[in-house]
C-alpha cells in the first residue's frame, strides 16, 4: 500500500462523519476526513494534508450526491467557523450527532449502552440566548474562522436573535464614531475585545462590552446607541479583561447603564442571570434536556440529591421539586449568588449552595458523611477530573446523572465511573446546538448490584 501524497485525487465512498462533522472516506486502508462530504456519497477527493494517523482532503467532484445534501442558507458558511452542518438536511444532522455520541460511548467509554434517541429542536434557528462576538484588531465584528482567531465580519447570524446582531452593530458604530480602538491580541494594544449579549424569553437583552481597560470613552453615547438599536435592552455592562490569552471575560464588572442582570424563565421557574452565570444557550432545548435528566434521576420526593457544576441553579431547582433535599455546588461566586437568589425568588426552601471547586466540594461533603441518593453533574467541555469521579463514587449514590456537552470526555468519564462500580444504564442525546457539530448527552450511571 503506497502512502497518500499531497495533491493526489482519489474516488471514494463516504462512510460517515468525524467528530468535527467531516465526511470519512477510506483510501487504500488510510482514513481521510473531507469537509462537506455526506454519508453515502461517492466523491472525488484531493489530498490536502497527510498526517501519521489520517489525512485531510477537499471535495473535487460529487459523483453521486446524497438526497440529504442541502444548499447552505448562510452567506458566511465555510468562512465563519460557527456552523458545521448547513450543507445537510436537519434529519441527517441529527443522525450524525446521535452516531457520534454512540461511537464515543462504545469506543472511548467501552460501554454497550444504547443511545435511545436524539431529541431534535423544533426551532433550529435564532435559538441562542447568549451571543459572544469577537472584535478583530481592525474593528471587525463577527465570529472566528474555524481553527483560527481571524474574525470574519458577520452582519447577521442564523443562530443568534436579531436583537443581538443589532446590538453588536450598535457597538461597532460607537467604536467608529468615537474612534474607540479594537484590541489586538498579537500586540496587547487597543481596547474593545468582545461584545457579549444575553437575551430572555420576553425579548429583552443585556449587553456587556469586554474591554482591556477600566474605562471606555463616551459611555453615555454607547448606552444610547445600544438602546436605539435594541429598545428592550435592560442594561449595558463593562467587563474588564486586561489579561492576555483567549479567555473572554475578566473578573471585574461595572454597570454603565441600567441593570447588571437579566431575568428569564425556564421549566416554570424564574432565574436571575448575571453576565458570567452559566445558563444553557438554547432555552427550549434546555427544558427538553432537563426533563430527560429528571426522568433518569428517578426521584420520588424522598431523596437527597447533589448537583455539581450547578451554575445559576437551573438543574438544582428542577431537582428540588421532586426531591427532599438538594445541594448545589459551583466555583463561580457570582453564579452562586444568583443561584441563592433564584431559590428565594421561586420559594424553593429545600436547597443549599456551596461555592467552591467541584473536586474540593465533593471531597468535603464526602468527608462529612453526605450520602446522596442521586448525584447530577453538568461539567464544562473538559469533563470531570478523576478526583471528582472518585469522590462522587465514594458517596455511594444509587444513580449518577451525567449531562455532557462533549461526547469524547463523556466517554472517558463513563469508563472511569465503570472502574468505580457505576455502569451506564441509559443514554439519550439532545440537539442543543442545531447547525453545529456540538451535541448534549444525558447518561444514567447506576451502581452495580443496586
Amino acid at each position: 500500500m503506497e502512502p497518500l501524497k499531497l495533491g493526489q485525487i482519489h474516488t471514494a465512498f463516504v462512510e460517515g462523519y468525524s467528530s468535527e462533522g467531516y465526511g470519512v472516506v477510506r483510501l487504500d486502508g488510510a482514513v481521510a476526513f473531507v469537509p462537506r462530504a455526506i454519508r453515502g456519497e461517492r466523491v472525488d477527493v484531493r489530498i490536502t494534508r497527510v498526517m501519521k494517523t489520517h489525512a485531510l482532503g477537499e471535495l473535487v467532484k460529487i459523483q453521486s450526491p446524497s438526497p440529504e445534501r442541502a444548499a447552505p442558507d448562510c452567506p458566511y458558511y465555510g468562512r465563519c467557523g460557527g456552523c458545521d452542518f448547513r450543507h445537510l438536511t436537519y434529519k441527517e444532522e441529527l443522525w450524525a450527532k446521535r452516531r457520534r455520541v454512540q461511537d464515543a460511548l462504545a469506543r472511548i467509554g467501552g460501554s454497550g449502552v444504547l443511545v435511545e434517541e436524539i431529541l431534535g429542536a423544533k426551532n433550529p434557528e435564532h435559538y441562542r440566548n447568549k451571543c459572544q462576538y469577537p472584535v478583530g484588531p481592525n474593528g471587525e465584528i463577527g465570529f472566528f474562522q474555524a481553527r483560527s482567531h481571524r474574525v470574519v465580519p458577520v452582519e447577521c447570524c442564523l443562530l443568534q436573535p436579531e436583537a443581538c446582531d443589532r446590538t453588536a452593530r450598535a457597538v461597532g458604530s460607537w467604536m467608529k464614531r468615537y474612534h474607540v480602538p479594537a484590541y489586538d491580541e498579537s500586540t496587547g494594544r487597543g481596547l474593545i475585545r468582545h461584545i457579549y449579549v444575553r437575551t430572555n424569553r420576553r425579548g429583552q437583552s443585556l449587553c456587556c462590552v469586554v474591554a482591556a481597560g477600566r474605562k471606555v470613552p463616551r459611555e453615555a453615547e454607547l448606552a444610547a446607541l445600544v438602546l436605539a438599536a435594541a429598545p428592550q435592552t435592560v442594561g449595558v455592562v463593562l467587563n474588564v479583561n486586561t489579561k492576555k490569552g483567549n479567555v473572554i471575560l475578566g473578573e471585574q464588572y461595572r454597570t454603565i447603564w441600567g441593570e447588571n442582570f437579566i431575568m428569564d424563565t425556564l421549566c416554570g421557574l424564574e432565574f436571575k442571570l448575571s453576565v458570567p452565570s452559566f445558563y444553557q444557550v438554547n432555552r427550549e432545548q434546555a427544558e427538553v434536556l432537563y426533563g430527560k435528566a429528571l426522568e433518569f434521576a428517578g426521584l420520588t420526593g424522598a431523596e437527597t440529591a447533589l448537583d455539581l457544576y450547578c451554575g445559576a441553579g437551573t438543574i438544582t431547582l428542577c431537582l428540588a421539586s421532586r426531591a427532599r433535599r438538594v445541594i448545589g455546588a459551583e466555583i463561580v461566586p457570582a453564579a452562586i449568588r444568583d443561584a441563592r437568589e433564584n431559590a428565594a425568588r421561586n420559594g424553593v426552601k429545600n436547597v443549599e449552595f456551596f461555592c467552591g471547586d467541584a473536586a474540593d466540594t465533593a471531597a468535603m461533603l464526602e468527608a462529612q458523611g453526605l450520602r446522596p441518593d442521586v448525584i447530577t453533574v453538568d461539567p464544562p467541555r473538559k469533563g470531570l477530573s478523576p478526583e471528582v469521579i472518585a469522590s462522587a463514587a465514594a458517596m455511594g449514590p444509587e444513580r449518577i446523572v451525567y449531562v455532557s456537552c462533549d461526547p469524547a470526555t463523556l466517554g472517558r468519564d463513563v469508563r472511569l465511573f465503570a472502574e468505580q462500580g457505576y455502569e451506564a444504564a441509559r443514554a439519550a442525546a439532545v440537539d442543543m446546538f442545531p447547525g453545529t457539530r456540538h451535541v448534549e448527552t444525558v447518561v444514567l450511571l447506576q451502581r452495580e448490584n443496586s
